[in-house]
């Protein structure tokens, strides 16, 4: 029975990353405010689930705020900022105590990873919430 644990623990499942940027440094869009990473991430949303499926994105920012990518691997991309993002199919941009908990612990993650939490939007089919605005980050 110990053989067969052994070899249990050498079959566990991988999850493995790439990261390819696609866009020239030059054409890389700035985040200077969160209408702007509201912007960009609802560009790069698929608009026909947003009212019906909870989608949680990161929003990855190099040292001048240019986007990197909306992907989640942010070691991976060298981020040193990131916005984060979810959607409320319920079309309320109100966040919830598991939002606003959720928030916390990623922010105090990041910092450990010296990788600034520089917003956490909420986004509906019609509008925003930026959690950075409302002084609750």
């Amino acid at each position: 029975m110990e053989k067969t644990l052994k070899s249990a623990f050498h079959r566990v499942a991988e999850v493995k990353l790439s990261y390819r940027n696609r866009v020239k440094p030059s054409e890389r869009p700035q985040v200077t405010c969160s209408a702007d990473s509201y912007q960009v991430l609802k560009d790069s949303r698929d608009s026909s689930k947003l009212e019906f499926v909870e989608q949680f994105k990161v929003l990855l920012l190099n040292r001048a705020n240019q986007v990197l990518g909306v992907f989640v691997a942010a070691l991976k991309a060298c981020a040193s900022g990131i916005v984060l993002c979810h959607n409320h199919p319920s079309g309320n941009p109100k966040p919830s105590q598991a939002d606003l908990q959720l928030t916390k612990k990623i922010k105090q993650g990041g910092e450990l990873l010296d990788i600034s939490v520089l917003d956490h939007l909420i986004l509906t089919s019609e509008t925003y919430c930026s959690l950075a605005d409302e002084g609750l980050l």
